[in-house]
């Protein structure tokens, strides 16, 4: 018998007792399933049997952890009732492509009609496993005979994926027959996965999930039209690079072909970015450019070029920051645990904002404010602005799409651009890679090189920095008027030589520690290059530094 310590709780276990079995007798106790454990700080899945005296936390789907386990164990159910339904003999592959509203966006590659009919059985199959509670197996084998196993089911991205690991075993997971890989852990069972909705969408579906915040509602679909055909022809661009996973990336770096890889990827960034500049120059009562985007999506890198562009094409550009535009310190609203909270909307002086950009739009001469951040007040001791026939004012701030910031600016004057790093490489066909890794990483390297914060510090701050996202800027990015992803195919393996250094700077005992492990496990699929190969106009030195640009 071992003591087992349960919040306030003790008690007494038998060895070799299922976590699953001490779930089941709290799980009353918790509104959401209980899905994983903490056992003595150590994240355990619940088939996992205790071994000795330990300290227990519950891990349920309102968790991070949780929601993306959640979500995970839903993609290998997909996958299999996808299976199930086509009689597994007419499908190529099944591919799960990238964030969709509140669910994945998939295709089926094979010889499958993909209509409503298809789908609805799809759907059924899946709730016949939840209603069956199909278990979820796990064994852990060799990885020489799990890239055997995965030529045999043809599921030849993981063979190739896996080519390149250095780990000596690979965990599989099954349900009855069928046999996947999946990057993180899963719930016990099908009967966990009881809230979902598949739609029709584009040429695949959508798979709705929960948000974390209600993990047992599943929200109506609402799809954002621009953000998805920008990560649709991403996503192309990747294919007919023959890049679609980090095994094929690998395979470029190997082979000595990234040189190449490397300036088509920044050629098509730059024919964008000109593209983009001709689209407002062809509008010559455009007066304000205002750029919008999370954290480490490469902003201000992006506004020099785009500037240069414009400046190619006869306008003259004025960089102006809306951070310049924060209201007094003391004015400055608090979040609810009583701190400032300067990334909320009442944060920025919108009255005197508009006030100045009217003036300019006018013909008359501005004092633009510079904000101090030390002692918290704006200061006026810059030149006079005054806009020229052909000047343009390039405003770069988080709540430039909102309509409230600019709302006494004619729309005609207007020219609103949306930018983030929109990752189109996956791991393999089946395990996507959220586009918030990739600009977690990025910071990640960023704040070490400029501002000497640790990783710890910034995987520490980085749910902070999502909230203030999801409420001020996902919500306005359909305003744009263009889209630029700013994820570039090859950088991930770039960025892995800067950041591992960082992450492996953890505590093991620290609560970032967990998250550090994750990253560093996700940056082993990667074959790592050096930055020299990265020009030093791309958007990728405003991270690693060494750029043409200040920033």
């Amino acid at each position: 018998m071992y003591t087992v310590r349960i919040g306030e709780e003790v008690k007494q276990y038998e060895e070799g007792i299922t976590y699953l079995k001490i779930a089941e007798e709290f799980q009353k106790d918790y509104e959401n399933d209980i899905v994983l454990v903490f056992v003595n700080g150590k994240l355990q899945e619940l088939h996992k049997t205790l071994k000795g005296d330990c300290n227990i936390r519950f891990v349920t789907t309102k968790d991070a952890i949780g929601h993306q386990t959640y979500n995970r164990s839903m993609s290998l159910m997909l996958v299999k009732a996808v299976y199930d339904t086509a009689n597994h003999t007419s499908i190529d592959k099944v591919r799960i492509h990238y964030s969709v509203d509140k669910g994945y966006y998939c295709t089926i590659e094979g010889d499958v009609v993909l209509d409503q009919q298809f789908l609805d059985r799809v759907e059924m199959r899946m709730q016949e496993m939840v209603r069956e509670d199909m278990p979820i197996a796990k064994r852990s084998v060799h990885t020489d005979e799990a890239v055997a196993l995965f030529k045999k089911h043809a599921m030849y991205d993981k063979e190739r994926l896996f080519a390149y690991r250095r780990v000596s075993s690979v965990n599989i997971y099954s349900m009855n027959e069928f046999e996947d890989y999946y990057y993180g852990y899963m719930v016990p069972s099908a009967g966990y996965l009881k809230y979902f909705k598949l739609y029709l969408y584009d040429e695949g579906f959508v798979i709705q999930m929960p948000e974390q915040s209600n993990p047992k509602a599943v929200p109506p679909f609402r799809p954002q039209s621009k953000l998805f055909q920008v990560l649709k022809e991403s996503t192309k661009w990747g294919d007919i690079q023959g890049i679609e996973t980090v095994g094929a990336l690998n395979d470029k770096i190997t082979k000595g072909d990234m040189q190449e890889v490397v300036l088509v990827q920044e050629a098509m960034q730059e024919k964008r970015i000109a593209e983009i500049a001709g689209m407002i120059t062809g509008r010559p009562e455009i007066k304000f450019i205002l750029i919008a985007g999370p954290s480490s999506s490469g902003k201000t890198t992006f506004s020099h070029r785009l500037s240069i562009q414009l400046r190619a094409n006869g306008l003259v550009p004025h960089p102006i920051a809306v951070d310049n535009y924060f209201v007094e310190r003391e004015e400055t609203p608090r979040d609810e645990e009583g701190n400032y909270d300067f990334e909320c909307f009442g944060a920025v002086d919108v009255k005197l904002f508009n006030e100045q950009m009217k003036k300019l739009l006018a013909g008359e001469e501005v004092v633009i404010p510079t904000f101090n951040f030390r002692s918290g007040h704006k200061e006026y001791g810059g030149r006079p602005k005054k806009l020229g026939p052909n000047d343009v004012l390039v405003i770069e701030g988080i709540h430039c799409l909102n309509p409230e910031l600019t709302k006494q600016l004619a729309d005609e004057n207007k020219f609103k651009i949306y930018i983030s790093a929109l990752t189109q490489l996956n791991v393999d066909e089946h395990n996507r890679i959220p586009t918030t890794d990739g600009r977690l990483l990025r910071r990640i390297v960023r704040d070490a090189r400029t501002r000497g914060s640790s990783a710890k510090r910034t995987i520490g701050m980085w749910p902070s920095v999502r909230r203030g996202e999801e409420a001020n800027i996902f919500p306005y990015q359909e305003e744009a008027d263009v889209m630029f992803n700013s994820a570039l195919i090859y950088e991930l393996a770039v960025l892995k030589p800067y950041v591992e250094a960082q992450l492996f700077g953890i505590e093991h005992d620290c609560p970032e520690y967990l998250e550090a492990k994750r990253l560093l496990k996700f940056l082993d699929y990667f074959v790592g290059i050096g930055s020299e190969n990265v020009p030093m106009n791309s958007l990728l030195r405003e991270f690693i530094g060494g750029g043409c640009f200040r920033v």
